[in-house]
């Protein structure tokens, strides 16, 4: 969103800000800094006359000059790396169980027969992952620079805040999974034309907006819940909404996606999907109505569509690489949602700290935060190697060399991520666009389409999968 109103601080908050433009403890993971130091044009989207901000999880033996008497001048937001290591590491474990049975089960899914059937199914699930899980990082991120800024603290607003986030999910994923479906089959039509007829697009189109709706209004709840909870214990949602959500969004979405489509292929010569399809899309202007009327979202729901479907178009080639790829590297469905997944999440992290800062008129330490997220990375991706591994999951044919090709994309891909996250979120804000509402789907659209092409050429230059799967084209 675009926000054109300046904040006016008075002569002694001023001087109050020029006294604590630093904070004097080297450890911090987040340092105070003048409006003028942060990175440039628009003012804090929450103002400080409106809202005291201080992170929660914060060292409270550590205080600026005015933390002490709450005073609007200094704020100090903290954070330090030990408390970024322990909640990130925490969550990204939990986000990895979720994302290690999402590609267990899309390895596992690939062969039902409805996805053999109406093959374009396997392109929409990357796509459709990618925008719910967008949609549902957007509203963590919201819900976390909300909570930050206090504006959950009072119970009008919040359920005011919470009802309205709510609707707008449900507006926007009806909206998307209805343009994920049909561009998913038509991208599918154009890479392998096919007979196809109006019963397999209806289908296509009816799965994928029940089941946006249904995991929207599941993972949206359970997010509004996760960040009043962390918010009561004084924890920072910044550092765990966005890697839940993500990761247990793409597991709840290809459940609920496949059972879906399992259902309505039984009734394939009925007007079932038809009649829902119909039903559907008779609720996005309900949705769209009230939204209108709540004063917290009426304004994203103007601005948050550009990103979603930018981040769709990129995501599909994903999806297409997906498609084509997932039969010749054996494993491939189970390694690639869990690559891109924790990257993604890992980004997701510090893309939602740094906006949380701007919209405090604060500055994050970049440095100690993408060391502390980079090096958090490594461990569980030991981890998941380990679980894979002995569990024998997938069809991963594992060698000391894959291993090893595997680390390395791994590594590549969280330091790109790492710096997209920084350099997208800064300059959406530079342009004067909320990164609460832009940055998100752009980063995790991008690491979808670099994590599965780093993955394929490792593969190749390996030569994995060849002696059984033949040679990629």
């Amino acid at each position: 969103m675009k926000d054109q109103s300046k904040h006016h601080s008075s002569d002694s908050e001023e001087d109050d800000d020029n006294d604590s433009t630093k904070d004097p403890f080297s450890d911090s993971a987040t340092i105070l800094v003048e409006s003028s130091d942060s990175p440039s044009s628009p003012p804090p989207k929450y103002t400080r006359e409106t809202f005291e901000y201080a992170e929660p999880g914060h060292d409270r033996s550590r205080r600026g000059p005015d933390e002490e008497t709450g005073g609007q001048g200094g704020l100090v937001v903290s954070g330090s790396e030990g408390h970024l290591w322990m909640q990130a590491s925490t969550t990204l474990v939990i986000a990895v169980s979720g994302l290690i049975c999402a590609g267990w089960l899309l390895d596992a899914v690939q062969h039902w027969p409805v996805f053999i059937e109406i093959s374009e199914l396997i392109i929409l699930i990357p796509i459709l992952l990618n925008l719910k899980g967008n949609l549902e990082m957007n509203l963590a991120s919201r819900l976390s620079t909300a909570s930050n800024m206090g504006l959950l603290d009072s119970p009008t607003t919040r359920i005011a805040f919470i009802k309205g986030n709510l609707a707008l999910l449900q507006l926007q994923s009806l909206t998307v999974g209805s343009v994920a479906g049909l561009f998913a089959f038509v991208l599918g039509m154009i890479v392998h034309p096919t007979t196809n007829d109006l019963s397999e697009i209806a289908i296509m189109i009816t799965s994928s907006m029940l089941c946006a709706s249904v995991s929207s209004f599941v993972l949206g709840s359970f997010m509004c819940a996760l960040v009043l909870i962390c918010r009561h214990y004084k924890i920072n949602p910044d550092n765990i909404a966005c890697p839940l959500a993500s990761s247990f969004g793409d597991l709840v979405t290809l459940v609920i996606l496949s059972g879906f489509a399992v259902f309505l292929v039984k009734y394939i010569d009925t007007p079932l999907s038809e009649i829902l399809l119909v039903l559907l899309l008779m609720l996005i202007p309900v949705w769209l109505y009230y939204v209108r009327r709540n004063k917290f979202v009426s304004e994203v729901v103007k601005e948050g569509w550009g990103p979603v479907f930018a981040a769709m178009v990129i995501a599909s080639t994903a999806g297409l690489t997906l498609e084509r790829y997932i039969n010749k590297f054996p494993g491939m469905a189970m390694i690639s949602p869990v690559l891109n997944g924790l990257t993604g999440n890992i980004g997701s992290i510090y893309a939602s700290r740094i906006s949380t800062a701007l919209h405090a008129n604060i500055e994050e330490a970049y440095r100690a935060t993408e060391k502390t997220l980079f090096l958090v990375h490594i461990p569980i991706e030991i981890m998941f190697l380990a679980v894979v591994g002995i569990l024998e999951l997938g069809d991963v044919q594992w060698s000391v060399s894959v291993v090893v090709g595997y680390t390395i994309v791994s590594m590549t891909l969280v330091v790109i991520a790492l710096l997209l996250a920084k350099w997208i979120t800064r300059l959406f804000w530079k342009w004067g666009y909320d990164p609460d509402n832009y940055a998100l789907p752009i980063l995790t659209s991008l690491i979808d389409v670099l994590g599965t092409a780093l993955l394929v050429m490792g593969f190749w230059a390996l030569g994995y999968g060849q002696s059984t799967a033949g040679v990629p084209e």
